[in-house]
């Protein structure tokens, strides 16, 4: 058994309109032993409400600062492409990664995301294992292996 409980109690940002999608993720992250506190966000303006701490996110215990986002390109309000952009460009959150996780596999929003500042584009995996896989993967190297800075508070 791999364990791949991180060392670092670093808050997992998630931000996915796909109910599906974000229970495969959180159990894809199980199935890896990645303990993480996970905290979904359904589209870009939920993710910079979160990021900013507006409105219902506004009390830090309950909405902490991440240390990693997976970001979902196509989303409805505010989608990746946007939200990534904006935290990109913002002198604190740009410091925070961003994996794209995505199931676009257009070589223009790999190009452009990369533009805007993401660490990492990732193509969701069709099949479960597949997904599991990659969560192994990025759980291996984003909790195991890259240092993360801290953003305050």
């Amino acid at each position: 058994m791999n364990n791949l409980v991180s060392k670092k109690p670093i808050v997992l940002l998630i931000a996915d309109d796909d109910e599906d999608d974000r229970e495969m993720t959180l159990e894809a992250l199980k199935e890896n032993f990645i303990l993480n506190d996970v905290r979904f966000v359904g589209d870009g303006v939920e993710l910079l409400d979160y990021l900013f701490r507006r409105g219902s996110y506004r009390d830090p215990s309950s909405s902490p600062k991440p240390g990693l986002i997976l970001l979902d390109l196509n989303m409805p309000r505010m989608d990746g492409r946007e939200a990534l952009q904006q935290i990109k460009t913002h002198p604190e959150l740009r410091k925070i990664p961003v994996i794209i996780l995505t199931t676009s596999q257009a070589e223009e929003d790999i190009l452009r995301s990369y533009d805007l500042g993401v660490n990492c584009f990732i193509t969701k995996p069709v099949t479960f294992r597949d997904f599991i896989e990659v969560t192994k993967s990025l759980g291996n190297y984003w909790f195991e292996i890259v240092q993360i800075p801290t953003i305050s508070d």
